[in-house]
């Protein structure tokens, strides 16, 4: 591959992240391609003429410890590849914690990798419905289509693993690192991208680590992307932070020619072709969305999660739900599995006494027990998947669907159609158990109400 060629690399902090970041690059005409680990020239040499290309990971779920035994090496590898600017993406609400994923930790560790350069944070999503002012964080959430500020939010606000309840991301970002956040708000932004690359010079010379950079709609959006474009070169690119608001500000920058149909809509499957899907997530729209799928014909699979986190029994329950799922699926329906139905689900605290009767005090069992469900989920799904053979596989859940692209061995994707925005529809490229496999990773709080019937029945809006 030519490395001049290349516009962007970016790691996802989970693979529901990284295949938000890229659909934005697909369905802008560039030729990109998701990989679980940092590609060496031969696998690169597999996919010439890549525009961009991604890296999913795992770092939303770390502690602070961990970030720092793994991700150095990632971070330098992406420094290297050729490309002039490098996005470290967070979920576009940047639920984080000092704790567990804190982006403030990554700025920390990213710094030697990138000359100690200051690192552009951009705050605002539009096309999501993230929209940021005065550096304070809004979103629309999935549930009445009303927009919050994120401290007030009904779903993120209350995240089982980590709540925001601070919408100042220089404020946020600054109690999980010692970082001195500037801000470049709204009427700057507005003055255009001289004067933003102006006003972010000055305060890089005056010390600032990072800059968290505002925005609302399109416009401000493209001169986001325009003054990201003067930042970095291909020898000493720039680190830049934040959903995929950075995708969509640097497609919009580079104005590439647009066209509809470079990534087709969802087709609808076959009547003997069932899909299998899981929902990880506790948010109140993903209860609802099951909700909807249940009434749409889905056949559901409430999991014992108490069961899946104690160390007897679970490969049992495992075997249960594998069994029942597989026989529903060969009569031609499909399946849905869920850990929870809403943040109050009364499985949420059992999962959690159970993880305290092993030993695991509450706030560990959020990070300990959170991946290791995770991880049990993972395994589930690999059973069901290799006893149903399902064409088409769903997930709901950032952590959910990071710990199931593992088990199932999913080294490559691409976008093979349009769902809903954020969450395409993937192909898998490279997988020693489901290779070709139409799979799609979404997060907890993205699609309609709809979503599952829609990636089963097709979308062509």
């Amino acid at each position: 591959m030519n490395r001049a060629s290349l516009r962007l690399v970016f790691y996802g902090d989970d693979f529901t992240g990284a295949t938000d970041a890229l659909e934005v690059l697909s369905l802008a005409g560039l030729k990109c391609a998701l990989f679980l680990q940092v590609p060496n020239a031969a696998v690169l040499a597999k996919y010439h003429g890549l525009d961009a290309f991604g890296i999913a990971g795992d770092s939303r779920t770390m502690s602070p410890e961990e970030m720092t035994e793994q991700l150095p090496a990632v971070l330098h590898r992406l420094a290297s590849a050729g490309a002039p600017l490098v996005h470290y993406k967070v979920c576009s609400t940047f639920d984080s914690s000092p704790a567990i994923g804190s982006i403030g930790r990554v700025m920390e560790i990213a710094r030697p990798h990138f000359n100690d350069a200051c690192t552009p944070v951009v705050a605002a999503t539009p096309h999501l419905g993230r929209y940021c002012a005065q550096g304070n964080l809004f979103a629309r959430s999935g549930t009445d289509g009303q927009v919050y500020r994120l401290d007030r939010h009904p779903i993120m606000s209350v995240h089982p693993v980590t709540p925001m309840g601070e919408a100042d991301l220089a404020v946020h970002l600054g109690r999980q690192a010692s970082l001195r956040i500037e801000k470049l708000p709204l009427d700057e932004v507005r003055q255009g991208p001289d004067a933003m690359r102006s006003r972010f010079e000055g305060m890089r010379r005056a010390g600032a680590d990072g800059v968290l950079v505002d925005g609302w709609d399109a416009d401000d959006m493209r001169a986001v992307g325009q003054m990201l474009l003067t930042l970095g070169r291909p020898a000493a690119p720039v680190l830049v932070v934040g959903g995929s608001g950075v995708e969509h500000a640097l497609t919009l920058a580079w104005d590439l020619p647009r066209d509809a149909g470079t990534v087709p809509p969802v087709q609808p499957l076959p009547a003997d072709a069932p899909v299998l899907a899981m929902s990880g997530s506790a948010s109140a729209l993903s209860a609802a969305q099951i909700d909807e799928a249940v009434r749409s014909g889905y056949v559901e699979v409430a999991l014992d999660t108490p069961r899946l986190v104690t160390e007897h029994g679970w490969q049992a329950h495992v075997d249960e739900v594998c069994s029942r799922a597989a026989e529903q699926m060969a009569g031609g329906r499909s399946v849905i599995l869920h850990s929870a139905r809403g943040p109050h689900d009364p499985r949420v605290a059992a999962t959690l006494q159970a993880l305290d009767a092993n030993g695991i005090s509450d706030a560990r069992a959020r990070h300990i027990g959170g991946r290791l469900l995770a991880t049990r989920l993972g395994g589930l799904m690999k059973s069901v998947v290799v006893a149903a053979r399902p064409r088409r596989l769903l997930i709901s859940g950032g952590d959910t669907s990071s710990a199931i692209a593992r088990a199932l061995d999913i080294q490559a994707v691409e976008v093979a159609a349009r769902l809903a925005p954020g969450a395409p529809l993937c192909r898998v490229l490279e997988s020693s158990c489901v290779p070709g496999l139409e799979v799609a990773f979404k997060g907890g709080q993205m699609g309609s109400r709809t979503f599952f019937n829609e990636a089963r029945c097709g979308n062509d809006s």
